[in-house]
């Protein structure tokens, strides 16, 4: 190990660093590029610069030995893998790696291939106005209706029934079950902590269901996930890995959409004088979600392997380090963005890191920017004021980051004495 690289005792994965991450972030980032995490005996990084770099470059900085803190190569047999969730310990690798997130080319790239074809811009952007119709009708609902929990009946209820119905899952089932999953699937790339055993309680009755409702015999045969079986058939995979890539896409499409949306829609409503400018500009729904990703990054994390000994930013990585790449501190960094904290809409943000960047981005973020574009641009024609009630509350996940409660109300023009706001009329764009 170097010995004048920094290191650090902290617990990324402590309830209170989950609960407020930002000063852990700020302490690492300020650290070094590269800082030696002694509690779980990896390498961490917190900065903008160095987490892009070894994102992107995946041949040295694998994902094939698993995003999370476990190394998968150390996993028992799939049979015994495949038996069940049964189990907490990181390295005996329970768990079935994702064909997505926890593969490299050449086996990613025909993954990818398969999920990426049927989320296609096209085949997402023909949902838009039927989505955009379904969202004025949830936004009107509730205006004038007093106060009400923003989470879930807004970012949990739209992609819990829209993209739910696209991938072609039965209504039956679905909002005891999905949830649970992708909260299990995100704490299950943690420790075996007390996030994880909890989730386990709740996946043990989830996960099943998912599974069993990801096969060919239980999809819409016109939905997303009979699109993917079928793809994936003809790309050589077999009956269960075609499971499997379903059950990586609905991870991908729902939490990490519920968070985001969530965190939107808290920070405009704490934020006035921004969804007033978003509402003289609907031209900003797209750099206003961007920002409140880069702000609140749903993605807090992922790991990396190091597959040969390298060099990355003057630090010495031996072959099979594990490499812990912070993207909600990265997309902090005063060296890359100024006024860093602040929430501003008409920031470019594009070159977030809240759903990663290169091969491995998040393969359903072109759905959560249509949903997150039809949400804004109803919420801006028929709530002129969003105003947030107590504190929210955020739901603790070993990786994703999102409120788990928020107090909203929303009020229309007659209300507040003003007049629906330009640029609605049109629908999503």
């Amino acid at each position: 190990m170097n010995q004048t690289v920094p290191a650090s005792d902290v617990d990324p994965f402590a309830p209170e660093v989950l609960a407020d991450p930002y000063p852990m972030y700020t302490s690492l980032r300020e650290a070094g590029p590269l800082v030696w995490l002694e509690r779980y005996g990896v390498w961490a990084s917190a900065r903008y610069a160095t987490v892009r770099a070894a994102v992107l470059d995946h041949d040295t900085f694998s994902s094939a030995t698993g995003v999370g803190l476990a190394d998968l190569s150390r996993r028992q047999p799939a049979s015994d893998r495949d038996a069940g969730m049964a189990g907490g310990d990181r390295e005996a690798g329970w768990r079935t790696p994702s064909l997505l997130l926890e593969q490299d080319p050449p086996d990613h790239t025909r993954a990818r291939r398969v999920v990426g074809s049927v989320l296609s811009p096209s085949a997402v952007r023909a949902k838009a106005d039927a989505w955009a119709a379904e969202a004025e009708t949830m936004v009107r609902a509730l205006v004038g209706t007093g106060e009400f929990d923003a989470v879930s009946r807004l970012a949990q209820e739209f992609p819990l029934r829209l993209f739910a119905d696209a991938v072609g899952l039965p209504r039956e089932g679905r909002a005891e079950h999905l949830l649970p999953f992708a909260d299990f699937a995100f704490n299950a790339f943690g420790p075996p902590n007390e996030l994880f055993r909890k989730s386990v309680s709740s996946g043990n009755t989830a996960l099943p269901w998912v599974v069993r409702h990801c096969y060919p015999d239980r999809l819409d045969p016109d939905g997303w996930g009979a699109r993917i079986h079928a793809l994936a058939l003809r790309e050589g995979y077999s009956r269960d890995e075609g499971a499997v890539l379903v059950r990586s896409l609905l991870a991908a499409g729902i939490d990490t959409t519920v968070r985001s949306l969530g965190t939107v829609l808290w920070l405009l409503a704490t934020h006035p004088e921004q969804y007033a400018e978003l509402r003289a500009r609907p031209e900003l729904i797209r750099p206003a979600f961007d920002e409140a990703v880069r702000l609140e990054s749903p993605t807090r994390m992922f790991f990396r392997s190091v597959t040969a000994d390298t060099v990355l930013d003057g630090v010495e990585l031996p072959a099979g380090s594990r490499l812990l790449l912070l993207f909600g501190a990265a997309n902090r960094d005063p060296r890359r963005w100024d006024r860093p904290e602040e929430f501003d809409i008409t920031r470019r943000s594009g070159g977030h890191l809240g759903f990663g960047v290169g091969i491995h981005a998040c393969v359903g973020r072109i759905v959560a920017y249509l949903e997150a574009e039809v949400m804004l641009r109803a919420l801006i024609r028929w709530a002129p004021v969003l105003r947030a009630g107590g504190p929210p509350r955020w739901h603790l996940n070993n990786t994703i980051r999102g409120l788990a409660e928020l107090p909203l109300t929303l009020a229309s023009g007659e209300e507040t004495g003003g007049s629906r706001p330009n640029g609605g009329d049109d629908g999503p764009h």
